[in-house]
């Protein structure tokens, strides 16, 4: 019994591959009834088509020959419908190809049907192992579950060799992938230190111009202040010299405190009008020294007319007292 047992189990494909056999022959016969029928179908349909059509040719050629008036119209609808026929009969031709096709395929179905049958009578032994292994397996009732079992088992193996295939090439790619971002780690730091080195001269050389830019501040702001002084200084004059105009001209200010160029302008007017003045004065002066002593006068000038001749300032200022 053991023996026969493993005898068995060693021919359990083969077993297993005669049903399924008989279940394709069963199936290829029911396929090629139906498409027997079908082509049956089809060829009547085909036949009652062509009659059809040969009644409509026939209505057609009535047609043209009782109206000349709708020639053209009759004659669009023939070519219609000889394009019609013309694809019926293509279509046609097409089903007898496929006609003949299914005769090919039923053909070598019958062929394979035979082989299967020469195959079924080598592994009906098979069958009948089978059957006494079922007998001494509770378990299974029929032989289709034992082979369906034995089916889920084959296919739960091969699931997890695949499952298994694949969850090692997901880590090889893992691997793959910690490596490459490793180095790119790597290339990173190295890109970022050297960043960093740049960025640190960038940093020296700024503070440097930084220092050189707040020396050159505080130059121009040292600068600034004594422009500034010196501005408000100018400005300072201006006004004394305007105040010490106005007072001298016995008039009120009349030009605000800020504002230098007018005040200036108006000690040049002043100035100006005392040098003309002085001239005047001066020159009036001087023609009657150049003319000659006064015949009713005696004696030299006096010291005082003679030092208004040799400076007209002293003698502007004895003639603004």
């Amino acid at each position: 019994m053991e023996k026969m047992l493993q005898q068995s189990v060693d021919h359990f494909p083969p077993a297993l591959r005669l049903l399924e056999k008989r279940r394709e022959l069963a199936d290829a016969d029911q396929s090629l009834r139906e498409h027997r029928e079908e082509f049956q179908a089809r060829m009547a349909v085909l036949r009652q088509r062509q009659a059809e059509l040969e009644q409509q040719e026939q209505a057609l050629k009535e047609s043209l020959a009782r109206s000349d008036k709708f020639l053209q119209e009759v004659e669009a609808r023939r070519s219609r419908a000889l394009q019609r026929a013309a694809r019926e009969r293509h279509l046609a031709g097409h089903r007898e190809a496929e006609a003949l096709r299914l005769r090919d395929q039923l053909e070598e179905l019958h062929r394979e049907h035979a082989q299967l049958q020469r195959r079924l009578q080598r592994l009906e032994p098979c069958a009948r192992l089978l059957e006494k292994a079922l007998e001494h397996l509770p378990e299974f009732q029929e032989v289709s579950e034992l082979v369906a079992r034995f089916d889920g088992l084959a296919d739960t193996q091969a699931a997890l060799r695949l499952t298994a295939r694949e969850r090692l090439a997901e880590l090889n790619a893992a691997r793959a992938q910690l490596q490459r971002l490793r180095d790119a780690w790597q290339n990173e730091l190295l890109g970022q230190g050297q960043r960093r080195a740049q960025l640190q001269e960038r940093l020296e050389a700024a503070r440097e111009r930084t220092l050189q830019w707040e020396s050159k501040w505080i130059q121009i702001q040292n600068t600034a202040a004594a422009k500034t002084l010196l501005l408000g200084r100018t400005r300072m004059a201006a006004l004394n010299l305007f105040q010490a105009v106005c007072q001298h001209q016995r008039q009120p200010p009349t030009l605000d405190v800020e504002d230098t160029e007018g005040q200036l302008e108006h000690v040049k007017l002043f100035i100006l009008g005392l040098a003309a003045t002085l001239a005047r004065v001066a020159q009036a002066e001087v023609q009657p020294l150049l003319a000659g002593p006064n015949p009713g006068s005696l004696g030299p000038p006096a010291p005082q007319q003679r030092a208004l001749l040799h400076c007209p300032r002293r003698s502007a200022k004895v003639y603004s007292k």
